[in-house]
């Protein structure tokens, strides 16, 4: 039986292919997709271009990168001709489209096509070898998996290889149900986790005991922002934004039978090491 492609299955839901047409696969160290997806920025990062890219493209298949050669349907956009990127105004008030502006020539006019809502952010496909070539004609990838609706995060692998920004851990905690999985490992354990503020570098080192664990805690985290921290408290207060630079990883697993006291020690030897009290934001 033949592997279901991403075109094959774009033409179940009425699209139709044309010469010339685009698929892009976005990845950059500089501009993190997940940071222009939480931004609202991905759209208008991708209508700046340096190279005249959708010359002559109809149609953009448009994803982003996953980890490996894997990436995620981000929409199918139509293009309505470009403009000189200085030529008109800012769309938004974020620094990088200023940089975007001044350091590209061409600005295209891409409007997202309606009656995929369905697949975007839920298909996943393997771009395959050659993840550099970002930009290629529009070809049949094969697709790899149909995530459920409201899943975004793949799906869960070992407890020391993963971090998960603020946005990741509040779509787990909505759609609990269809990230499963993670929920269920993350309950099984005790452990000493690890958040970084990536605003300014800045590391807490918590603890997570109990009936459900690490989830248990990082739930509350997934609620309120803080947890009921005190000094995560006023930072929030001082700034309502301030929880969407956190990005949450786990230093240490720990099974649920350890006592309380066991646990706190491990917390307070990451905390010397890592020096999250005198330089981060633990306090005690």
């Amino acid at each position: 039986m033949k592997d279901l492609g991403i075109l094959d299955l774009l033409g179940l839901a009425g699209f139709k292919a044309t010469p010339g047409d685009r698929i892009v696969r976005h990845q950059h160290a500089k501009y993190p997709v997940m940071e222009l997806l939480r931004e609202g920025l991905l759209e208008t990062y991708q209508a700046y271009q340096s190279k005249p890219v959708f010359h002559g493209a109809k149609h953009v298949v448009s994803l982003y990168g996953l980890d490996g050669t894997r990436a995620r349907l981000f929409g199918i956009f139509t293009t309505n001709g470009w403009r000189d990127s200085k030529d008109g105004p800012l769309l938004t008030k974020h620094p990088w489209e200023a940089e975007w502006r001044n350091d590209t020539r061409f600005f295209y006019q891409l409007e997202r096509l309606s009656g995929f809502e369905h697949l975007e952010h839920r298909v996943i496909l393997d771009w395959g070898r050659g993840v550099l070539a970002w930009c290629q004609r529009l070809a049949n990838k094969p697709v790899l998996e149909i995530t459920a609706p409201g899943r975004q995060l793949p799906p869960f692998r070992d407890y020391l290889e993963f971090a998960v920004t603020y946005d990741e851990l509040v779509e787990l905690y909505r759609n609990e149900e269809v990230h499963r999985e993670w929920r269920s490992r993350l309950s099984a354990v005790a452990g000493v986790y690890l958040i970084l503020a990536e605003t300014k570098g800045e590391l807490y080192v918590g603890s997570a005991t109990g009936v459900e664990g690490i989830w248990g805690r990082w739930r509350q985290y997934a609620k309120t922002g803080h947890a009921d921290n005190e000094l995560l408290k006023a930072l929030i207060a001082s700034d309502g934004d301030y929880p969407k630079k956190f990005r949450f990883s786990i230093l240490q697993i720990l099974p649920k039978s350890i006592s309380r006291e066991d646990v706190v020690g491990r917390e307070a030897l990451f905390k010397q090491k890592l020096g999250s009290r005198a330089h981060g934001l633990n306090r005690n």
